[in-house]
């Protein structure tokens, strides 16, 4: 099982690396400009249908709907990474944090290289299929999250955790002052009630998901040129689920660090 000294060292890697996030680069600034002028150029029939498309985020909340994960699946990928039998979330209890971050780095790179591939198939016919891309995208973000929780032990299958993801995908695309905020709400998760307070506040799916998309910026504006789209595509897409799998790969690392120390000095106190 963990030590104390090793939970305690990445947890505070972690911590250092909620401190990177604070910061903002002055091109990221200026990513919203450029989507209102994506959103100007783009053909109405294609905004409407992107608009149909983000609906359906509306259900993931509440009941996972057609974007809920499969648990076998990952639970075979957990196996094939860490040589440990898995049937249940309750058999990772015992998987130490380490090989946890292992393979949800290794899931990392797999949805990298497939978000470049979509993203460079999506690029070929530049604005019109601009509307496929970005559910696609979406998806593939929200189903890269799930797996990362459910590697930490975690369920999908629960509204709480549902939360928890969409406050992931939030905190990948906020400013500066969003993620600070994020983090702030996410401090202490585990907690029944604090979870709750989140739940609460969460203002409504359409917020995060226009965000989100927000975040495309000058790179989807790129992506608009027919055959130069391939790689603008292909380059904002890696980009994007390699900045959310850090992101859920970080959240999840420390909700999991947490929780072992408080076991670890509950056992203690015990003894």
């Amino acid at each position: 099982m963990d030590t104390r000294d090793y939970l305690l060292q990445e947890l505070n890697e972690i911590e250092k690396w909620e401190k990177d996030q604070k910061g903002l680069w002055f091109w990221e600034k200026l990513t919203r400009l450029p989507f209102k002028m994506l959103d100007r150029f783009t053909p109405k029939f294609i905004q409407e249908k992107v608009g149909l498309l983000l609906d359906e985020m509306g259900s993931y909340i509440q009941t996972g709907g057609q974007y809920l994960t499969s648990e076998k699946s990952i639970f075979h990928y957990i196996e094939k990474k860490t040589g440990r039998r898995v049937n249940k979330l309750s058999d990772l209890e015992t998987v130490p944090v380490e090989e946890m971050k292992k393979a949800s780095l290794a899931l990392g790179e797999q949805r990298k290289k497939a978000a470049t591939i979509q993203g460079a198939s999506t690029g070929i016919g530049g604005i019109f299929t601009l509307a496929i891309d970005i559910p696609a995208v979406l998806a593939l973000s929200l189903k890269t999250l799930q797996d990362i929780a459910i590697i930490h032990g975690f369920d999908p299958n629960d509204k709480k955790e549902r939360v928890f993801i969409i406050k992931c995908l939030q905190f990948s695309s906020a400013d500066v002052v969003g993620k600070q905020a994020i983090l702030n709400e996410l401090t202490d998760f585990n907690n029944e009630n604090k979870s709750r307070e989140v739940i609460s506040q969460l203002q409504g799916w359409r917020e995060v998901t226009l965000t989100y998309t927000e975040s495309f910026g000058w790179k989807k504006l790129l992506q608009m040129v027919p055959v130069a789209g391939i790689v603008f595509g292909a380059f904002a897409n890696r980009s994007m689920v390699s900045d959310l799998a850090e992101t859920g790969t970080m959240l999840y690392q420390k909700r999991r660090i947490l929780e072992r120390l408080s076991d670890l000095e509950s056992h203690e106190m015990d003894l």
